[in-house]
């Protein structure tokens, strides 16, 4: 009987959703903090990924993205390199949850990054994370990179 019950309450257990504006935040701080929260077994939605930054010099960031695509010419099928930004964003997080276990796995399903603003979350309350102290003076937004990319 003690199983049953167990299996019951786990199913009535409501997951918790966090919508994250990501306009002016630090991508590698964004990533790591929705990896966290993921792997507590919270829902996290991203809006506004085109509009987190990568810090650094513009020309040196798109240079190590070109980099990486050059490396799929030839004969081998190369490495898939993602041009849109909420994918760009995504990938960044799924480096920073344990993918490959099946922990990382389900906690990477919970993650959703969108372009712009979706109809569905204009209404819910949206978490603006200060996590950076101030903003860089050299960085690329993830749409100019996607840009650039292709």
């Amino acid at each position: 009987m003690k199983k049953q019950t167990e299996k019951i309450k786990q199913g009535e257990k409501e997951e918790k959703e966090i919508v994250i504006d990501a306009q002016g935040m630090v991508l590698g701080r964004l990533a790591s903090f929705a990896a966290k929260k993921a792997l507590q077994g919270k829902k996290i939605i991203i809006i506004n990924s085109e509009k987190a930054i990568i810090t650094g010099r513009p020309k040196d960031i798109l240079s190590k993205y070109l980099k990486k695509t050059e490396l799929g010419r030839g004969v081998q099928k190369g490495p898939i390199i993602l041009r849109a930004p909420e994918e760009i964003a995504r990938r960044a997080i799924r480096g920073m949850v344990g993918r490959k276990k099946t922990r990382g796995r389900e906690a990477f399903r919970k993650i959703k990054c969108y372009k712009g603003m979706p109809e569905d979350y204009t209404k819910k309350e949206i978490e603006k994370i200060q996590i950076s102290k101030k903003t860089p003076l050299n960085f690329i937004t993830l749409e100019e990179l996607s840009k650039l990319i292709k």
